[in-house]
C-alpha cells in the first residue's frame, strides 16, 4: 500500500482528497495536517510514502514544511505540492526546497492517483506546459549566467541535449522521438545526468538547466 499524508489548512479539502485516495485499491491515507509544521512532524513519525502538500497555509506554509521534510535524511517521503494557480509564487520555492513536483487542485482524480504512483516510484510529476511557464516566470527575469557550473562539463553532448529537452518540458517519449532513440535509452541518459549533477529528479534538472544558463526562457 502507498501511504499518503494530507497537508492542507482546509478540512473540507482534506476530506475530498481522503475520499479519492482511500478509494484507490493500492493507497491509504495515514494522517492529516493543518500546516507545514504539523506535516513535517507527522512525516517524521509516520514515514508516509507521499505527502500531498498545500502551498498556502497559515503559520508554517507548504514551502517550509517541504524544506523540513526534505532536510530529514532519514525520511524518504516524496512531496507533491498542491496549488490553486499554476503560477503560484511559492511553487518554485517549493521545488527548490525538495518537492518532487506539483499538481493543480482541480486535477482529475485519476491523474492525482497516477501522480502519487509516479512519485512513489522515484520519478517526478510536473505538467510540461506548466513547467515552461513556471520556470520562465521565476527564473527568466535575472541576467544570464556567464560561466556555466563545473559539473555541467561532466555531461556528454547527448546528455546535455537531453537535459535541454527536459527543461523545455518534453516527456521521455517526446525526447525519444526528437533525437531518434528508444525511450529506454532516454531513461538511461536521464539517470546518468541526474547522477552526474547530483540531482534528485527531473524537476531539479529543469531548475538546474535554467539556473545554470544552459537554457534561457523564450523572449516574448
Amino acid at each position: 500500500m502507498i501511504r499518503v499524508l494530507l497537508a492542507d489548512d482546509q478540512a473540507l479539502v482534506r476530506t475530498g482528497f481522503r475520499l479519492i485516495v482511500d478509494n484507490a485499491p493500492d493507497m491509504l491515507v495515514v494522517g492529516e495536517a493543518g500546516d507545514g509544521a504539523e506535516a513535517a512532524t507527522l512525516a517524521a513519525e509516520l514515514q508516509p510514502d507521499v505527502v500531498l502538500m498545500d502551498v498556502r497555509m497559515p503559520d508554517v506554509d507548504g514551502v517550509e514544511g517541504t524544506r523540513r521534510i526534505a532536510a530529514d535524511g532519514a525520511n524518504h517521503t516524496r512531496i507533491l505540492i498542491l496549488t490553486t494557480f499554476d503560477l503560484d509564487e511559492y511553487v518554485h520555492a517549493s521545488l527548490q526546497a525538495g518537492a518532487s513536483g506539483f499538481l493543480l487542485k482541480d486535477t482529475l482524480a485519476t491523474d492525482l492517483l497516477s501522480a502519487i504512483r509516479v512519485v512513489t516510484r522515484g520519478d517526478a510529476v510536473v505538467a510540461p506546459s506548466v513547467t515552461r511557464r513556471l520556470i520562465e516566470r521565476y527564473l527568466g527575469s535575472g541576467p544570464a549566467r556567464i560561466t556555466p557550473p563545473a559539473d555541467l562539463q561532466t555531461l556528454t553532448e547527448r546528455e546535455r541535449e537531453v537535459l535541454v529537452l527536459i527543461a523545455r518540458g518534453l516527456s521521455n517519449t517526446e525526447i525519444a522521438a526528437r533525437i531518434y532513440v528508444t525511450e529506454g535509452t532516454v531513461k538511461t541518459h536521464v539517470s546518468r545526468l541526474l547522477a552526474k549533477l547530483n540531482l534528485r529528479d527531473r524537476v531539479q534538472a529543469v531548475v538546474y538547466a535554467y539556473e545554470s544558463g544552459l537554457v534561457r526562457p523564450a523572449i516574448p
